[in-house]
């Protein structure tokens, strides 16, 4: 069997942890899978990358931001070669670039477009276990490019399809997907199986486990993800007890709440110059509508944005209005428009819990609202209580 796994930054946070990875790989490789791992940067080391940036400089260029936090997964890459090597298994590391994937030439949230795992694909044949640096690739152009937060998901998928693996396992701190955040929500409940398009709506809109071009790449490919808890016990199948699996032919019934902070409204009386500036600024939207009077509005998160306050500054200057920081707050599930009550059951909920709402976004499987942070916490707990549970 071809398996693809994925290791976030809390699973190799330390040197115990990493070892701790390398046994469950090693386990893995001994069952007679060949493995090919993805690891993410160990910890927080790419927040602290971008915090040392920006003691340098305020608005550092995103080329060299690029160039600065790809090292982070390049660590934990030979840390993680190295101990496999320790435990007597063959392997060799790779960066994004010696993996073939080629990406648009956007830098901190490029797009992978195209993989060519030849050299992965050489060393699997000679038996060995192949360790990737996640969330990087390099451009057309042969320029070293990060695929936003969470692009080691997307590296991994992608390869997954490259190399027709039988699936890819996504490791993290938690054990799966959940109806809620579990920190913000109590009663989240586990979800065993979910729908690739409902989990790509929930990435969307800022459920943390997974992130959203993997899903999309996953749903493109027909490739199921395992969600999974790094050191997990596992039966002699080598599935732990507890995951989530998320593919097209799961069950369409689950539904779950998230939310997305760090978001701001924008409004202009053009949608062409608002989109236009969005575009040049590379500034990306949660949303983008227009009133009846003509007005463009665009809900903006900033996540992947880390030159905002230049940008802030350009759409200030073109006549965008903007609002302060806000959150995003949704439901997510199917048929949510259909039956007619949803809608008002969404509205209602955070009327009850005191929220107050600046922006309302509805389709088939989102219920969307933007509300002020300090409320994000009880919109979440609202909403699960009336949709979710109820």
């Amino acid at each position: 069997m071809r398996i693809v796994q994925k290791y976030g930054g809390s699973s190799v946070a330390t040197v115990e942890k990493l070892g701790q990875v390398a046994d469950m790989v090693a386990a893995a490789r001994r069952r007679g899978d060949d493995v090919v791992v993805v690891v993410s940067a160990m910890g927080k080391t790419t927040d602290d990358l971008i915090a040392l940036a920006k003691k340098v400089s305020p608005e550092p260029a995103r080329r060299e931001l690029d160039m600065l936090v790809s090292t982070g997964e390049r660590v934990s890459m030979a840390l993680l070669s190295i101990a496999m090597q320790a435990r007597g298994i063959d392997s060799i590391s790779f960066t994004g670039s010696q993996s073939g994937i080629i990406t648009s030439d956007r830098h901190f949230d490029a797009r992978i477009l195209e993989v060519r795992p030849y050299r992965i694909e050489d060393e699997l044949d000679r038996g060995k276990v192949v360790i990737v640096a996640g969330y990087q690739g390099m451009s057309e152009k042969k320029e070293i490019t990060t695929l936003g937060r969470g692009g080691s998901d997307t590296t991994a998928v992608a390869l997954a399809a490259a190399l027709g693996a039988d699936r890819c396992e996504i490791y993290s701190d938690v054990d799966g997907v959940y109806s809620a955040d579990p920190r913000v929500v109590a009663d989240a409940s586990h979800l065993p199986e979910l729908r690739l398009e409902l989990l790509q709506e929930m990435a969307e809109a800022g459920a943390k486990v997974l992130n959203a071009q993997a899903v999309e790449w996953a749903r493109r490919s027909n490739i199921a993800i395992h969600a999974r808890k790094t050191g997990d016990s596992v039966g002699a199948n080598g599935h732990p007890e507890k995951q989530t699996v998320a593919r097209e032919d799961a069950d369409a019934r689950a539904r779950a709440v998230t939310g997305l902070g760090r978001v701001v409204c924008a409004s202009a009386s053009d949608v062409g110059l608002l989109a236009a500036l969005l575009t040049e600024l590379r500034v990306p939207a949660l949303d983008v509508s227009v009133d009846d009077g003509g007005q463009a509005r665009a809900v903006l998160p900033l996540l992947n944005v880390p030159d905002w306050p230049r940008c802030e500054a350009a759409l200030v200057a073109a006549g965008v209005t903007m609002s302060e920081e806000r959150s995003f707050v949704s439901v997510v599930g199917d048929g949510l428009l259909s039956e007619g009550r949803s809608l008002p059951m969404f509205l209602r909920s955070l009327r009850d819990a005191n929220v107050m709402v600046h922006a309302v976004r509805a389709t088939p499987l989102r219920l969307s609202a933007v509300v002020a942070t300090s409320a994000q916490g009880d919109a979440e707990r609202a909403l699960h209580a009336a949709l979710v549970r109820g």
